[in-house]
């Protein structure tokens, strides 16, 4: 839908959303209008560089056109049912999920937060099922960050600020140790821990990867003590880090690992993968879900997984991050650059705050987010070339120059 098709201007929109939206983000005080590939346009068709990719989701640019026609192809057959009678585009899509990643079974869901809770919801059951009723705890990293639903919240290892603040009590049997600090984790574990669960690159916690020992060290440890190991990729999955899941750089296998964002590329969608001995653990009437699994949205998510391998995004992933990454450490007030393919950190020194930063880019049309006091972040669509970079680092340190 275009602003000139419904005879409103565009204060008119925000007027609109003002009045009637219960609003929970700071908006960016433009129109999104349309996006093709990296940029998106406002209603006067001025284009912005698109550093953010609908928060790590449009990997294979905005509005991809396999994803597109595969989407609306479908919309004519059957746009939705229940998932009692068998779909053509969920068959298709669990088969080339599982053997690309190396996993048994799968589950759709709507979101990440959901695939999260469904991930923690299997491990539970599994635990109390095989172990007995008081094998249910699962120890998480601090400062990680597993979505806003209650479990998902609760598993989220910041107590007393950021999404779990004014909700009350978080739900029981959660604890939180310091995220790469392999000795913590096994401390915080009891006879009653059934799992670890951990994202391989914290992107709200301040984009810290994983180092090898301790993704290494916590599979072994899980081994040893009969746990599951339960990995997060709904940031870093299908190609974003330069890998098609994230756990693939450690030389590992999760028990359970959760995705969504990039995997439907730009339509809602969310999953989890499995061994087949814990995916047991779900039986009939014990998980469920309405939308899970929407034709229109697997079909999508079919064509976006098809493009993002046949195009080896993961490998200009990889490609450009480091260049991006290694221009990054030029910028003024820089303290540090972290990062795993085309999910960047740069943090900067006390002197420059990462939200005026965020609006200065704004300003000059490059979209990014900030993470606390001195993070910026940034998840590009996964085509994007060495000469978007250049212009992106441009951007940004044109603005950190404004600030400093």
């Amino acid at each position: 839908m275009k602003l000139a098709d419904t005879g409103l201007t565009s204060q008119d929109i925000k007027d609109k959303v003002s009045k009637y939206m219960i609003e929970t983000y700071e908006r960016f005080d433009f129109l999104a209008e349309t996006a093709k590939d990296q940029y998106i346009y406002d209603e006067n068709g001025e284009a912005y560089l698109d550093f953010y990719a609908g928060i790590a989701v449009n990997s294979a640019g905005s509005c991809n056109e396999k994803v597109v026609a595969a989407a609306v192809e479908q919309t004519k057959t059957l746009m939705h049912t229940f998932n009692y009678p068998y779909t053509i585009p969920q068959a298709l899509l669990a088969e080339k999920v599982c053997e690309t990643i190396g996993m048994d079974k799968i589950f759709y869901q709507n979101s990440g937060t959901e695939a999260n809770e469904a991930m923690i919801k299997m491990a539970r059951k599994y635990g109390i099922e095989k172990y007995g009723p008081n094998r249910y705890h699962i120890v998480t990293a601090k400062m990680g960050f597993h979505g806003r639903t209650f479990g998902a919240m609760s598993a989220t290892g910041q107590p007393g600020n950021g999404c779990q603040i004014g909700f009350g009590p978080m739900a029981y049997g959660f604890s939180y140790a310091p995220y790469n600090d392999l000795q913590a984790f096994k401390d915080a574990c009891t006879e009653n821990t059934i799992a670890v669960m951990i994202e391989p690159v914290q992107g709200e916690g301040g984009v810290h990867p994983a180092t090898m020992e301790f993704m290494k060290g916590l599979r072994e440890f899980c081994d040893e003590k009969g746990m599951l190991l339960l990995i997060d990729e709904v940031q870093t999955g299908w190609c974003r880090t330069g890998k098609v899941m994230s756990f693939m750089h450690y030389g590992i296998k999760p028990d359970i690992v959760s995705m969504a964002k990039a995997l439907g590329g730009g339509m809602p969608i969310g999953a989890i993968c499995a061994k087949a001995e814990v995916a047991k653990a779900f039986t009939a009437g014990s998980h469920g879900t309405t939308f899970g699994g929407h034709p229109v949205s697997c079909a999508a998510a079919f064509a976006q997984v098809n493009e993002l391998l046949d195009r080896d995004l993961a490998g200009n992933a990889e490609k450009v991050g480091n260049y991006f990454m290694e221009k990054l450490k030029t910028l003024p007030h820089v303290k540090d650059v972290r990062g795993q393919g085309l999910l960047v950190g740069v943090e900067f020194d006390d002197s420059i705050n990462a939200v005026d930063v965020k609006h200065e880019c704004l300003h000059r049309h490059l979209l990014i987010t900030a993470i606390g006091g001195h993070i910026i972040r940034m998840v590009p669509p996964l085509i994007i070339t060495e000469e978007d970079c250049d212009k992106a680092y441009d951007i940004i340190k044109a603005s950190v120059e404004a600030l400093g």
